[in-house]
């Protein structure tokens, strides 16, 4: 009973007071190791022989006992917590690797060469980001998804065009991005407009075949139910099909999302008015600035990242009620 009540609770999980001084113990060490990370400069010239690896072996194992602290800690909360710290201790990880081993930053820039780039360039980073992600891959997304769900729907409503096209969808989808790409920047020019209809042919495919699967997936019992209580068609597609759709539907949504800012990038690669994450990277990577590039990539990760959180927050809001989400 006394050692119940000596347990602690913290961020949800619960801890004994020894497990809670390891986890502050750890993380001074990771702190110390943290310090001497930033101690260690790029150039060897700057530092006397023989000094620098014992400073590199310190900072690994201030980071190493830190992981397995803080780990054991966070391996019992919930959240996000494990997450970031794993992140947080591969970019130290990484930091002190490429500064021990000197790496040229036009080579593989460090992390802490990244976040500078990243916050000195922010404002083209921001403008590039209005670009890519607000006028062509949002755009493509939704126009290619709202074309996507009305074809669907055709489809499910009339038979024959199910023989006739969805068999022509599966094929169309394995086409590569990046074999079409250049054929519609070409057709439709460089601006913007043509990578939004990159993204949308991109994302049209995936949507639609989900979205048949879905419609057909609805219960013959309940269709059946409906049909005994006289219910007319089209509440009965509101009723049983389009619930039964929605989890296909989210589903293909989420990987729309992905495809998306792909789809954008990669478009940009093939031409664009000088503006955009994709005509970032490949400018920057061509002046050999990777610390430009890898802040670019970051931008564009986090985006990605935001844009997927956030179908899925709406999948969970819509369809809460799917056992997936129990």
């Amino acid at each position: 009973m006394a050692s119940r009540t000596a347990e602690v609770s913290l961020s949800g999980g619960r801890f004994s007071p020894l497990a809670r001084g390891w986890g502050l113990i750890a993380l001074s060490v990771l702190l110390l190791g943290v310090a001497l990370l930033l101690m260690l400069p790029y150039s060897e010239q700057a530092v006397p022989p023989g000094t620098r690896w014992p400073g590199v072996l310190l900072a690994l194992f201030g980071v190493l006992a830190g992981a397995l602290g803080i780990g054991a800690v966070a391996a019992r909360t919930r959240g996000f917590l494990p997450a970031l710290i794993t992140l947080a201790l591969t970019l130290l990880t990484v930091e002190v690797l490429l500064r021990a081993y000197n790496v040229p930053a036009g080579l593989i820039p460090t992390p802490s060469r990244v976040w500078q780039a990243l916050v000195n360039a922010r404002v083209v980073l921001l403008r590039d980001t209005q670009v890519t992600f607000l006028q062509e891959a949002l755009v493509g997304y939704l126009g290619g998804s709202v074309a996507a769900i009305l074809t669907a729907l055709a489809i499910v409503r009339f038979r024959f065009l199910e023989r006739g096209m969805l068999p022509y969808a599966g094929l169309f989808s394995s086409i590569p991005i990046v074999a079409l790409a250049p054929v519609i920047v070409k057709a439709f020019g460089l601006e913007w407009t043509s990578k939004a209809i990159i993204v949308g042919i991109t994302v049209f495919f995936p949507v639609v075949v989900n979205v048949v699967r879905g419609l057909q997936s609805a219960s013959p019992l309940h269709l059946d139910l409906m049909r005994t209580y006289a219910v007319s068609p089209a509440r009965t597609f509101l009723l049983v099909r389009v619930p039964a759709a929605l989890p296909f539907l989210f589903n293909a949504l989420k990987i729309a999302s992905t495809l998306a800012m792909i789809g954008a990038i990669v478009g940009e690669f093939f031409g664009t008015t000088g503006a955009g994450l994709g005509f970032r990277i490949q400018i920057e990577a061509g002046r050999f600035n990777l610390d430009i590039v890898w802040a670019a990539i970051v931008v564009a990760s986090i985006l990605g990242i935001a844009f997927y959180g956030l179908v899925q927050w709406a999948e969970q809001r819509f369809t809460g009620w799917h056992a997936s989400n129990r």
